[in-house]
């Protein structure tokens, strides 16, 4: 299947700094494309893959799961790790669980997270059926767009495949037990009103990691998808000072973190 216009991956061959950004469940790099092109624009190398089954249709990602996904950001990160001193790990949503792995698996190969609505949990009475109703029910309504912005939309599935649903429910239970392992300095901004990920999550995730340098920001004027919300630019311009303080070479040419 064609890709969705829009939903393409993006790669830009920066400095030695690198960050790679996450996006999330039925969702496409789309979202993250403006928070992407900030960073690229400031001398970063940036890598923004698409997730398997994701970008195209619902059905593609019947077919795909938890550890397809997990292996495309793990091989985009070891692709940065190659050529960059220095790699960032960004996540919204779900893809704020799959940095959150990343950061546990790869220690200090991880330089620092930034989560926007990161997820933990498939919440509801639905979520404890979705074992057995995925077998006879494919999809439900889809989650995507959840936006305060008017105007702004984001390129998503309507439907949500329950295969695959089933499968993020397994992989945030195993993100949830490895929090521990997590030890780099974190940021987390989050919107008190999000119709997708509840302030719970991000509370879960917060008292459960063993990093020391924690940052919590709330985004007053958004709803999930955060990053093409109100607060977008604060999120780009919190997320830029983050690294600017963790890696020092950042922004000493004369860049800003200014929009």
């Amino acid at each position: 299947m064609p890709v969705l216009p829009g939903a393409e991956p993006f790669r830009h061959e920066g400095g030695e700094v690198g960050v790679l950004l996450c996006h999330g469940f039925t969702g496409s790099p789309q979202s993250l494309r403006p928070w992407a092109d900030h960073l690229a624009e400031r001398g970063l190398t940036v890598s923004l893959p698409l997730l398997p089954g994701h970008g195209t249709r619902w059905q593609d990602m019947q077919l795909t799961g938890w550890q397809d996904w997990y292996a495309e950001v793990d091989r985009a990160l070891s692709e940065l790790l190659e050529r960059c001193t220095q790699v960032f790990v960004f996540g919204l949503s779900m893809g704020g669980a799959l940095a959150l792995r990343l950061a546990a698996k790869h220690g200090d190969a991880v330089s620092g997270l930034v989560l926007v609505n990161p997820g933990n949990k498939v919440h509801g009475v639905a979520a404890r059926a979705l074992p057995v109703v995925r077998h006879f029910v494919p999809s439900t309504k889809g989650i995507a767009s959840d936006i305060a912005l008017e105007g702004s939309q984001e390129i998503g599935y309507d439907r949500v495949p329950l295969h695959a649903a089933h499968s993020l429910r397994t992989f945030f239970r195993i993100v949830d037990g490895e929090l521990p392992q997590v030890t780099q300095p974190l940021m987390v901004l989050h919107s008190p009103q999000d119709h997708v990920v509840p302030p719970a999550d991000s509370a879960r995730i917060l008292s459960r990691v063993s990093s020391t340098d924690v940052e919590e920001i709330l985004l007053e004027q958004s709803y999930h998808v955060a990053t093409l919300d109100h607060d977008a630019e604060r999120i780009f311009e919190e997320s830029y000072s983050f690294i600017g303080r963790l890696a020092p070479s950042v922004g000493k040419k004369g860049s800003t973190s200014g929009g």
